[in-house]
């Protein structure tokens, strides 16, 4: 009985309409780009209050030193030049015309007119009126007693006293007016630096308070469109994956996550498709496996019966003709002798076909009877089975050193007697067989070669010696049912090994098969107890 599953490959694409309310949300672009554009804003914002701030200040405190400061030193210098010069016209009242108080004098006049240059110079100012006109007052009191006074005392015809005391008490006057004129600037000035201080401290405030805003709203932007309907997908797949495949994901926010939740809704709907796809080929898979274990129970109770019924008649047969042959070998004709040869040859072939058949069929049954096998022992115990045809071709086994593998012995012996066997029997007429076994770690695999020095096989051969039933020769020079190889396959491969022809050897003269068996692991009980 054979029982198939074809099923035709499907190729099916993941597509869904968009919806229409997705096009009408905001993309994560534009949101970007309008966070960006508020945060430029923002730091443009930043940047012009504080380069303002910054301006401000550095202003008032140039004004206060490179004018206020000059000005009232200036002053002080000018209030000091006038003394020198009454100082000196006092000096000629009492003494004559005196160079030592006449350059003092002159000294004076020279450096009140340079000081009061430099207090002009920096007074031309707007809002600097009152300094102007206190100094234009010194400058006209200064000047009307040095020619209606100073001059006329050097020139020997002086004025009377009263006269030069009055009129340089004018200019004292008129000198106060100055030096309070210039403090009321020099006062003006440290205010305004201060309030450009303080303005800048509050600008520094403003920006802390404008950033840490712009931050508290980016964030809760940020958590409202973006991670609270990320975290809300989220948590929707999760529920899907952990096996509530019937629940429609749906999400809320920018138009790339809602688009997002429209792709997960559509992989959902395809998985939930192809889920039912599968439960209806499991369905149809255990019908039909039902049918295969039905189907093995009938080769079961076929093996039992050619194990049993059908070898009693075929020993039957082969037994009397045995008989036959021993009884009346001789006294028929030739013919007869022939036949009888040929119905007991057949015979003992069917024999021996049934019995490699039902071996081939208990092959992978169960696993149950692996266990630690030592290889050397197991293939010296298959020798020893094949003393017999080894002496009747002269031929000699030269086993090297094999490793404990993990299988089952019983089949194990079987594939080494099987393998041994075939070195000897397809050997070269005239040339004693050799058959070699060597072994080599494969990584956790053991890789086994059977070499021998017979007719070899042709590489086109190399997959078809494998399959049952196929014979290179002809069933008259080299006997056999053609199934020892593909028994040899099947029992490597129900161990997890591989078996082949060793194309590396293809030079040489003989036949030289490989196989894998897996290696006993470090942890293998078995390997404990021993």
């Amino acid at each position: 009985m054979t029982v198939s599953l074809e099923r035709e490959p499907r190729r099916r694409a993941l597509r869904h309409d968009r919806s229409g309310a997705a096009d009408e949300r905001w993309p994560l672009s534009r949101m970007f780009g309008v966070g960006v554009t508020a945060a430029a804003v923002v730091a443009m914002i930043v940047i012009g209050l504080g380069a303002f701030g910054l301006w401000q200040l550095t202003d008032s405190r140039a004004r206060l030193l490179e004018v206020g400061g000059p000005s009232t030193l200036a002053a002080e210098r000018l209030a000091v030049a006038l003394v020198n010069q009454e100082t000196g016209i006092r000096g000629v009242q009492l003494a004559g015309s005196s160079p030592e108080f006449i350059d003092p004098y002159r000294a004076g006049v020279e450096a009140r007119r340079t000081q009061t240059e430099i207090i002009r110079r920096l007074s031309g100012g707007p809002g600097q009126e009152a300094i102007r006109d206190a100094l234009d007052g010194v400058e006209a009191g200064i000047t009307r007693w040095r020619v209606e006074y100073a001059e006329p005392v050097i020139a020997g015809t002086p004025p009377p006293a009263e006269q030069g005391r009055a009129q340089f008490d004018v200019v004292r006057t008129e000198l106060r007016k100055l030096t309070d004129a210039l403090a009321a600037q020099q006062q003006g000035l440290r205010a305004d630096l201060n309030g450009s201080a303080s303005f800048l401290i509050w600008i520094g405030v403003a920006i802390v308070v404008l950033l840490a805003t712009f931050l508290v709203m980016t964030g809760i932007g940020l958590r409202r469109t973006v991670l609270r309907p990320v975290a809300e997908l989220a948590a929707e797949v999760r529920e899907v994956v952990s096996g509530n495949v019937q629940r429609e994901v749906r999400a809320q926010g920018p138009r790339e996550i809602v688009q997002l939740g429209e792709d997960v809704e559509a992989m959902r709907r395809h998985i939930l498709s192809d889920l039912t796809d599968a439960k209806a080929v499991n369905r149809r898979l255990d019908e039909q496996a039902r049918d295969l274990e039905r189907s093995n129970r009938d080769l079961e109770q076929f093996a039992y019966v050619a194990s049993h019924d059908l070898q009693e008649p075929l020993r039957k047969v082969s037994s009397f003709c045995q008989l036959l042959q021993r009884r009346y070998g001789g006294q028929l004709d030739a013919r007869a002798d022939q036949y009888i040869e040929f119905a007991v040859d057949g015979a003992q072939r069917m024999q021996r076909l049934i019995n490699d058949l039902l071996a081939f069929s208990r092959v992978g049954r169960t696993t149950e009877a692996f266990e630690a096998v030592d290889l050397a022992t197991v293939t010296k115990a298959a020798a020893t089975q094949l003393d017999g045809l080894r002496e009747q071709a002269e031929g000699t086994f030269d086993i090297g050193e094999l490793p404990e593998v993990r299988g089952d012995r019983a089949l194990l012996q079987q594939l080494m007697v099987n393998l041994l066997g075939n070195g000897l029997k397809f050997h070269r007429e005239g040339v004693p067989p050799v058959v070699r076994v060597r072994a080599e770690r494969a990584g956790d695999s053991w890789a086994i070669t059977v070499a021998d020095n017979g007719i070899g096989i042709e590489p086109e051969y190399a997959e078809k010696v494998f399959v049952i039933f196929q014979r290179l020769h002809g069933r008259d020079r080299y006997p056999g049912t053609g199934i020892g190889l593909s028994l040899a396959k099947k029992i490597v491969e129900f161990h997890g090994g591989r078996i082949g022809l060793d194309k590396r050897a293809e030079t040489d003269p003989g036949a030289t098969i490989r196989l894998t068996l897996p290696a006993v692991a470090p942890t293998d009980p078995a390997e404990e107890t021993a």
